[in-house]
């Protein structure tokens, strides 16, 4: 007697009923799968962009805003620091490293950031072809952009002002694409990096310019063109400057204390801890990420329920067809698995349509969210704690098989085929 398909055909015949059931169960799972593959993949990668980075200091406001802008770029800046405020921290014995940052401009939702090569190291960026700008409105693109636009080395294209899609271009000058990086699954597969000279430059190009010194301002801004820009450290200039953000190695575990405390009270400028503000986030997200958790629990333990009334309101009509089977030499203990097997056949559906469903769900995401921390995620790794859904949903299916299990198994011969 093949328990399997006996226990597939009687699952068949309702198929409006086992379908719903197995539904339930699966939207609760996928659920689940969601939230699994966002919370470990998520937590990694922010985790991965913020390694090397003790401090992020830039223009007062929200530390969170600061810390999302300036080290994952997916928030509007707080405002520009003056560079001459800049370059005196990092001459502060507490500083052992600092990475100047320019923001601001934008290709098709890509972000520009002006910087030095000191931004792609702290990431151990390799190129995938070409090499690092070493010259104005030189720009190398990171492997997302790259894919996304179709650039590659020798091509051009004009910036946007802002840093969203639709804002008006930048067309006194192209960017010129010298490199491209190969892939590494960070923040830098997403941005267009370029020196804080091409940044200035672009935005100088906006100020108003008296008719009668057109051709000085045309002479001095091919000469801009033509210099070289810094590849470490701050960019050389007479002018009063600007720049956005300022990644900050920490020389010594005593900086942790004492520089950030020094910044927020003796200057203009503003200083947060990117460990310390996404210890917090994880903090907010945890609590809405518990709910949604609460809200699968409470699905599969419906779709659990459901499963329990399907399978002991058809035990009731099948009672007949049981003493049959026992009557032609079934035992009660096939009765028994017959009834535990449409138990675990239905959650195991409902498993695997579940995971399915979980990062087809995820993917659809990604692909409305192309240009942020969620468009990097992977939506087709599985997981390993996805085998535990499984695990968890055939316990289900046990579980509510239970009674009617046992139900099966004390049908009675004689009495059931006398009612007959």
């Amino acid at each position: 007697m093949n328990l399997f398909k006996l226990s597939w055909k009687y699952l068949t015949f309702r198929p409006l009923s086992t379908g719903l059931n197995v539904f339930l169960l699966a939207l609760g799972l996928a659920i689940i799968t969601v939230l699994l593959l966002i919370q470990d993949q998520f937590e990694k990668k922010m985790n991965q962009d913020a390694a090397g980075i003790d401090l992020v200091v830039g223009a007062k406001g929200s530390p969170l805003q600061l810390i999302l802008a300036g080290v994952y770029h997916i928030d509007f800046p707080t405002g520009n620091i003056p560079m001459d405020e800049a370059q005196k921290l990092s001459r502060n014995r507490l500083v052992k490293n600092i990475i100047p940052m320019a923001l601001g401009d934008n290709y098709q939702g890509f972000r520009i950031v002006g910087t030095n090569h000191d931004y792609p190291a702290l990431y151990e960026a390799k190129m995938q072809s070409g090499v690092l700008w070493t010259k104005p409105f030189e720009v190398v693109l990171g492997a997302e952009v790259a894919g996304k636009s179709g650039y590659k080395v020798g091509d051009e294209f004009l910036g946007s002002h802002g840093i969203s899609v639709g804002s008006h271009e930048h067309d006194a000058n192209k960017f010129k694409v010298v490199g491209v990086l190969e892939r590494k699954g960070n923040v830098l597969d997403r941005l267009i990096l370029t020196s804080v000279e091409s940044i200035w430059y672009t935005h100088d190009e906006g100020e108003a310019e008296p008719a009668d010194s057109t051709t000085n301002q045309e002479e001095h801004h091919m000469i801009k063109l033509q210099d070289s820009v810094a590849v470490k450290g701050f960019p050389k200039t007479s002018e009063s400057r600007d720049l956005t953000t300022l990644l900050i190695q920490y020389r010594n575990p005593m900086a942790a204390i004492q520089l950030p405390r020094l910044i927020n009270s003796g200057t203009s400028m503003q200083a947060a801890s990117p460990s310390f503000e996404m210890s917090r986030l994880f903090e907010l997200l945890g609590v809405g990420i518990t709910l949604l958790q609460g809200l699968a629990m409470v699905i599969i333990g419906i779709s659990g329920l459901g499963i329990f009334i399907a399978l002991y309101n058809s035990l009731k009509e099948r009672k007949y067809d049981l003493a049959i089977l026992r009557a032609i030499g079934a035992s009660r203990g096939q009765l028994l698995l017959l009834i535990f097997l449409e138990g675990i056949m239905l959650t195991f559906m409902g498993a695997v349509l579940g995971i399915l469903l979980g990062h087809t769900f995820l993917s659809v995401i990604i692909s409305q969210n192309e240009q942020g921390v969620v468009g990097s995620l992977q939506p087709w790794i599985f997981l390993k704690q996805e085998l535990w859904i499984v695990v968890y949903a055939l316990t289900v299916g046990v579980l509510a098989s239970i009674i009617p299990a046992f139900a099966a198994y004390q049908t009675s011969i004689a009495k059931q085929l006398t009612k007959a």
